[in-house]
């Protein structure tokens, strides 16, 4: 049987981008794990405290922690290596040969990739994310002129995660419109929507799967039943394809997964990068 082992997260920041790019490269393995996130590690006390936590897991597991650092100090740096662990630096493996590549020195500026940075586009990110939030679920409709996409679909299909993944991540404006009975009865787009065809993206899932969902909040409605789950998605898919509206099965696919599909597909711009 392979051993357990506990990996490390470490930033002077938020530990988002050390997450993403550690996740990226254990998901080619199958192995249990126990993740450990350590955020703002930004001088050489918090980097002993962290030394500490990792030799601790060390001597009790009997095997080496993995590190995955993006920590910018070059002195913070050196002190977490000095750890009983396996460490990875994101900074010098993809900095410094950048640095020789294109001749000039990195700003080794802590908290560019998650902190505010440029204002203008931490504005944009709270703007887009705040559309998000005021045209979510079909509550509010007259500013879908301003959307860049309008993602549609019958209820508990996704489409608010993914209008602010969206927001977040890319300062797209994504309203989002739940199918009701009555649309999906009527086997029209709502009156509200068929100006903004152009703009539409559809989201599906397997009846099985939604009813799973439904159950978990409402259990043993006819809401989550799957005759009803079978007969929306069936009726859902019918409206996507009469209408030529674009839709993608989130059933086992990830949010960013879904977003970088409606991106790509839809030609949407990123106003985030």
């Amino acid at each position: 049987m392979t051993q357990k082992r506990t990996v490390f997260f470490i930033s002077d920041r938020t530990g988002i981008t050390a997450e993403t790019l550690g996740h990226s490269l254990l998901t080619q393995f199958d192995l249990e794990l126990e993740q450990v996130t350590l955020p703002f590690v930004d001088d050489v006390v918090r980097a002993q405290k962290a030394v500490e936590q990792i030799n601790q897991v060390a001597t009790a597991t009997g095997a080496k922690p993995l590190v995955f650092s993006t920590v910018v100090k070059a002195d913070v740096r050196d002190h977490l290596r000095q750890g009983h662990a396996t460490f990875f630096d994101f900074f010098d493996t993809f900095i410094s040969p950048l640095e020789r590549e294109l001749g000039v020195p990195s700003s080794h500026a802590i908290g560019q990739a998650h902190g505010r940075g440029d204002d203008r586009l931490y504005d944009v990110r709270i703007d887009a994310m705040n559309f998000a939030l005021n045209n979510d679920d079909g509550v509010s409709t007259h500013h879908y002129k301003d959307a860049d996409v309008v993602i549609v679909g019958v209820s508990r299909t996704g489409k608010t995660p993914v209008s602010i993944y969206l927001a977040l991540q890319y300062g797209i404006y994504a309203g989002n419109y739940p199918l009701t009975d009555e649309d999906l009865l009527d086997g029209r787009l709502p009156q509200c929507l068929r100006k903004h065809r152009r703009k539409l993206y559809g989201l599906s899932i397997h009846p099985e799967r939604l009813t799973e969902i439904r159950q978990e909040r409402r259990p043993n409605s006819t809401y989550a039943s799957f005759q009803q789950c079978q007969m929306e998605v069936a009726r859902a898919e019918g409206l996507f394809k009469r209408e030529s509206i674009p839709y993608v099965n989130s059933t086992s696919i990830s949010i960013e997964e879904i977003a970088t599909t409606i991106i790509h597909e839809g030609r949407l711009k990123r106003r985030l990068y």
